[in-house]
């Protein structure tokens, strides 16, 4: 759809609401574990905290100037393809289908399960086989429930949307005023014992990553802004730093109660949180909380993950390409709905939490950077391309968005080398499928 068929009746507010919405997720919750994990203090966990929401802001308007201007239905895949051609555009649509949408509701699924066994009270490490069922039964049933329409889809997702944020509320409130025996200290910040600072500031940020994620859809509602030359920067700035002003609460919050190295010793941080602040069933109450928000963002990756491998179906890029590109008398792609859902299944056997993310974030982030890079491109390439909205405080908001992806890339491969060429692996996978279908392409212009 291209710009001037969107209308054009979104403002400030409605955009706000609309940023915060779509970055907030289950991460917050869990990623505790592996941010003091990696750190092993207090103090480099919260620093990795700010630096990720730095970067996510300085992403975030980065990216928003590619949505202004190329306002298309892919987002991303439209963007990368203006400017480096169907190929990359390619691949990126293949990892999201093979890595970053399954890997994400494979993730969710499994924290979802653990949640779930914490809550009934059985020990999660010494029931894996328990959370992994779970896990499974989990992912399958949202599939199925996503099937039944995109109308059920949407209002499952605003319904979890505003759930998610009670139990949000509730710790930040209760832990700030929290009176124990646990202290932290901000400065100086400090590394935990048998650890370097920049590989464990590194890996820590790579798990805050996963939390804020979601700040490249911000973007692609400038198309249906009154003003997106003044309000979709304020909206982003303004949404990204409330988020990232939650997630340092909620962190403060949890080390009020707990200590960092508690923290990193639990699978569920956010249920050991509210167990001391309430009680075992107070706590259980803000747990099922918590899982109706895991439950939501599983809800919201499975409703638009599936139409990846659709849209590369219709373009004829894809092995089976008829079968991908099969619609349900609801107007579902269920057959790419089977196929993701099958990828996370065996995401979830093969694969914890920690490293499936820290996976996804990889793969996705190499896209990100070239994103960043191309706002430079396309402005020496094409400067009279029509640019609603333009990057502010140039070159330092662009510089900070291409140095933070470049670190978070190439300290994943120096720091989790295996990981990193599993995913690089996974993706140039799709470089012989590609020419295989290229003789076979056929354009769909969605502008």
């Amino acid at each position: 759809m291209s710009e001037n068929k969107l209308k054009r009746e979104m403002g400030f507010i409605a955009a706000l609401t609309t940023v915060i919405g779509t970055v907030i997720g289950g991460g917050v919750f869990f990623k505790a574990t592996a941010v003091y994990g990696a750190t092993g203090s207090a103090s480099l966990g919260l620093l990795a905290w700010i630096i990720g929401g730095i970067i996510t802001i300085c992403a975030g308007l980065s990216g928003a100037e590619l949505a202004a201007a190329i306002p298309k239905t892919g987002g991303m895949v439209a963007y990368l393809k203006h400017t480096y051609g169907d190929l990359t555009a390619y691949l990126l649509g293949w990892a999201q289908t093979i890595i970053y949408f399954p890997a994400n509701i494979a993730a969710l699924s499994i924290i979802f399960g653990t949640q779930a066994v914490s809550i009934f009270g059985v020990p999660a490490n010494s029931n894996q086989f328990t959370v992994t069922m779970i896990a499974v039964v989990t992912a399958i049933f949202i599939t199925l429930m996503n099937f039944l329409g995109a109308k059920t889809a949407g209002s499952i997702q605003s319904l979890f949307t505003f759930c998610k944020l009670i139990p949000l509320v509730i710790l930040i409130i209760f832990g700030l005023l929290h009176e124990g025996n646990v202290t932290f200290q901000l400065f100086p910040v400090e590394v935990g014992s048998d650890r370097s600072f920049l590989p464990a500031l590194g890996s820590a940020l790579l798990a805050t990553m996963f939390a804020y994620d979601g700040w490249i859809l911000v973007g692609n509602i400038a198309g249906e802004m009154k003003n997106p030359k003044n309000d979709l920067p304020k909206a982003i700035v303004f949404g990204l730093a409330i988020v990232m002003a939650v997630y340092l609460l909620i962190n403060i919050s949890f080390l009020f109660v707990l200590t960092a190295v508690q923290l990193a010793g639990t699978t569920t941080p956010a249920t050991e949180v509210s167990k001391v602040l309430f009680g075992n069933f107070g706590g259980k109450l803000v747990s099922i909380g918590i899982l109706i928000s895991v439950f939501g963002t599983i809800n919201g990756y499975t409703m638009t993950g599936m139409r990846v491998p659709y849209v590369m179906a219709r373009e004829q890029k894809l092995p089976f390409s008829s079968w991908f590109g099969k619609l349900s008398k609801t107007g579902i792609p269920y057959n790419a709905g089977l196929f993701i859902l099958i990828v996370a299944i065996f995401m979830m056997f093969i694969g914890g939490f920690d490293l499936l993310t820290d996976m996804l974030v990889f793969v996705i982030w190499i896209f990100y950077t070239l994103t960043f890079f191309a706002v430079y491109i396309l402005r020496k390439r094409e400067p009279d391309l029509k640019r609603p909205y333009r990057v502010p405080f140039l070159p330092l908001v662009l510089s900070i968005a291409i140095i933070g992806g470049i670190f978070i890339v190439v300290n994943t491969l120096m720091t989790q080398t295996i990981l990193a060429f599993w995913g690089i692996g996974l993706t140039l996978i799709g470089l012989p499928v590609y020419y295989m279908f290229q003789k076979k392409h056929v354009v769909v212009d969605d502008e």
